[in-house]
């Protein structure tokens, strides 16, 4: 997927919002037109010295033949605010970009979807494949021949080994190891430092070395506040 050099649009105005804005700005040489969130959190008319518009309204000011969209939220519903809002921008006509830090290594043959962000220091090793809207911190390592599902967010340190395969609306914390071959199930919530030596099952909570699912837990749980 090539990036194009339209004007980019982005969703949300908190702290990855901020990130991507400046990312895009000061290492892709994007220009951002404008924020953009749901009329009801709409309480200015500037956000960052950018328009802030309503959502419902953006393709009115900003023709969707002329913009495209990012959408760089965090895992609040394990990711479905993000899922959501993507949706309506394609729905709407929209093109979703992405956005791969120069200071990232990307082999050529890496497969990467819509409404992807890569950060710095990240290293995707060869044969790798991204899904659509999928989040990779700065640090992380993914292993050659590794797939991640749609919808996933890989934070800062995380580790994968070779041949993993992680599911869809998945969440690997801060410094989480992946050993090589693993399959992490649909909806996995990975803690903070866990080490997971086995397939996981889906919708579980996993923490520790090595990593047990908490009893009576879902990722659902834990998602629910989630961060934008």
């Amino acid at each position: 997927m090539t990036p194009s050099q339209k004007p980019v649009i982005i969703f949300g105005m908190k702290s990855f919002a901020r990130l991507a804005r400046y990312c895009l700005v000061h290492d892709a040489r994007r220009q951002v037109a404008a924020f953009t969130v749901d009329a009801a959190y709409v309480s200015k008319e500037s956000h960052e010295g950018l328009p802030l518009i309503a959502f419902e309204e953006l393709a009115e000011r900003f023709p969707v033949s002329d913009h495209d969209v990012l959408v760089p939220l965090g895992f609040r519903g394990l990711h479905a605010l993000r899922m959501g809002k993507c949706a309506q921008a394609k729905a709407m006509g929209y093109r979703l970009t992405h956005y791969v830090s120069t200071r990232a290594i990307v082999w050529p043959d890496t497969t990467i979807g819509e409404n992807v962000l890569i950060y710095e220091q990240a290293n995707l090793q060869p044969m790798v494949s991204l899904g659509q809207n999928v989040t990779i911190r700065a640090g992380a390592n993914i292993g050659h021949e590794s797939v991640i599902g749609d919808h996933c967010f890989i934070a800062s340190g995380a580790i994968t080994g070779g041949h993993v395969r992680i599911g869809e609306r998945c969440w690997l914390g801060l410094g989480a190891v992946v050993r090589d071959s693993v399959r992490i199930a649909d909806r996995c919530f990975i803690g903070a430092g866990a080490v997971v030596v086995s397939d996981t099952e889906p919708d579980g909570v996993y923490v520790g070395n090595p990593a047990k699912r908490l009893i009576g837990k879902t990722s659902r749980d834990v998602t629910m506040g989630g961060n934008d």
